[in-house]
């Protein structure tokens, strides 16, 4: 085992110790045993109502508006209180939000959670028969949105009798069965959250996720779930700054306040869980853009002295690479990070060498586990860049064969995860239920495999793995390599049908700006970094950037069914 890896979890150790501040004691859930934190929370309504210690402090910069932590508190109980009263709301009830990054966001999620209602993040990018299916299968009595998805809902809301409340009205009236949340809050004057007994068993949160088949699922969380997601968060944060003392000094050093730049949805687990309540909880300040533009995020990590950005790794290449990147004063920033993939050689370096005292991470979870699973910065990450980083404190990790059998350890397998903040299944989907859940433990769908030092490294999502002759090919490996090549900047890499081989290896690139690569070139260069059976067989190079999701991550299902129509 690695000395860092050693004192990574001395650390761990002290401070999840009896009577230590992230003190870990076992438990048993329905008949499965946990590590579960002592002192976390006990539901998302006391997680609120310790954040208001943190009063008039700024807590939320969007669009030159600045909220502080009272005001977003304070509305996010007149929501409360309005849901209970105009619209009948009670615990248990499922509300959702369908809207982007607006600060509304994050106080209709306060007043939906205080109230012990379950809130229903919606992706906003979805068009209007997506976002009428997600309110249909959960059963929502209410939707909080913006005007561009209210209109998107207009004929829904009409037909089910919905509930619609609107974010930021454009002025040109609203649909039948919806009302501006001004009008919605302008009779409640109590500030004070609901007093609603809300234990750690209820539900507080269904996040929709496509999974691996089939249509989207609700995945339901109960209170403890998410609160013991926070703690594994800041836990996992205070072990790594006591095993990197000159990259914490350092930030100190530069004076500027911890605040982190929410460039991901919230309705995606990275954004809500990790930026929005675990900073909401820790008292620090949120710099929030309304969607991803590189020259806009440069701008606001100038003006409002950013120190933490966490974001895909292909939206952090996007950053450090721009043009642009120079010409801004990054120095306040420190902390940057990828998650939701493994990150590539070529991203690792640029977090290293293009910011100043930079504190380099990356972290693996899910919208199952509550964007729990494993995270590193600093020290461990300098020593293995390509890590998704050491175990959370409560993250059991089992790695499978396709028949579910345990594998040696250094052999990529299914990764099935066992953590007290798994979501307790999906709403409606017993089927799903059946075949994804076992005896405790969640088959998340990815590949990966733990080293001899306990680090995890991601192969890749199971269901993307190409199988060209009986030989395994992980396209993050392969998309890993080609990205460096400097006249690469996007690549996707996926497996075609194929009658002799099975499977054949397709990537389809887009050029570096200002640079030109063939077919040949592609060809050649991963010839030189890859195995033979590896170097692609098929080539397409675009003009167009690859299209991305809302996360920032590259749409390689689209890509794929294009590229098939044309072969």
């Amino acid at each position: 085992m690695s000395s860092i890896k050693t004192e990574y979890d001395a650390a761990v150790a002290r401070i999840t110790a009896p009577g230590a501040p992230f003190e870990l004691v076992n438990a048993t859930i329905d008949g499965v045993d946990y590590r579960l934190y002592r002192n976390a929370p006990r539901s998302l309504a006391e997680v609120f109502a310790q954040a208001t210690v943190h009063g008039d402090s700024e807590f939320l910069v969007y669009e030159g508006e600045r909220w502080s932590f009272a005001q977003l508190l304070a509305q996010g109980a007149r929501i409360a209180h309005a849901l209970h009263r105009h619209c009948g709301i009670r615990q248990g009830d499922r509300v959702a939000i369908a809207m982007r990054n607006y600060p509304e966001w994050m106080s209709a999620f306060i007043g939906i959670a205080t109230l012990g209602a379950v809130a229903v993040p919606l992706n906003s990018w979805g068009q209007a028969r997506e976002l009428a299916f997600a309110l249909d299968d959960a059963g929502a009595r209410a939707v909080f949105c913006d005007q561009q998805r209210c209109d998107q809902l207009a004929a829904h809301v009409a037909g089910t009798g919905l509930a619609a409340i609107v974010a930021r009205p454009s002025g040109v009236g609203l649909p039948a069965g919806a009302r501006s949340l001004e009008d919605f809050i302008a009779d409640i004057d109590d500030t004070a959250f609901p007093a609603v007994d809300i234990g750690p068993e209820d539900l507080a949160l269904m996040m929709y996720t496509s999974g691996t088949t089939g249509t989207p699922k609700g995945a339901l969380s109960t209170q403890r779930a998410v609160c013991q997601s926070l703690m594994n968060f800041d836990c996992q944060a205070m072990a790594s700054a006591m095993i990197n003392p000159e990259a914490i000094g350092a930030m100190m050093k530069k004076g500027f306040p911890p605040t982190q730049l929410l460039a991901v949805p919230l309705f995606h687990v990275s954004g809500c869980h990790a930026v929005f309540l675990c900073a909401l909880r820790g008292g620090r300040r949120v710099v929030m853009m309304y969607k991803w533009d590189v020259r806009k995020a440069l701008e606001l990590i100038q003006r409002e002295r950013v120190t933490a950005l966490s974001a895909a790794p292909g939206m952090l290449m996007e950053l450090m690479e721009s043009p642009d990147f120079e010409r801004f004063d990054t120095l306040s920033l420190s902390g940057i990070g990828g998650g939701g993939a493994a990150t590539p050689p070529r991203a690792a370096r640029l977090f290293m060498d293009k910011v100043a005292d930079s504190y380099p991470g990356a972290g693996w979870g899910l919208t199952e586990t509550n964007s729990n699973g494993s995270a590193c910065t600093g020290r461990p990450f300098r020593e293995k860049p390509g890590t998704a980083g050491f175990l959370h404190p409560t993250v059991d990790l089992s790695i499978r064969d396709e028949e579910g059998n345990e594998l040696p350890q250094g052999v990529p397998g299914r990764l099935w995860v066992r953590t007290p903040t798994l979501v307790s299944g999906y709403w409606n989907r017993p089927e799903a239920n059946e075949t994804e859940f076992r005896d405790g433990w969640f088959d998340s769908g990815d590949i990966g495999y733990l080293d001899d030092d306990g680090y995890l490294f991601l192969s890749d999502r199971a269901k993307d793995l190409v199988i060209r002759g009986g030989e395994n090919i992980y396209p993050a490996e392969i998309e890993g390599a080609i990205l460096e090549c400097p006249e690469i900047d996007e690549v996707a890499a996926f497996g075609v049908p194929d009658e002799t081989w099975g499977e054949q290896l397709a990537v389809v690139v887009h050029a570096t700006p200002g640079m030109t690569i063939s077919v040949e070139d592609v060809k050649r260069f991963a010839a030189g970094k890859l195995a033979h059976f590896k170097v692609p067989h098929y080539v397409e190079v675009r003009s167009e950037h690859l299209p991305r999701n809302a996360t920032g991550k590259i749409m390689k299902k689209d890509i794929r069914a294009e590229f098939l129509q044309k072969l």
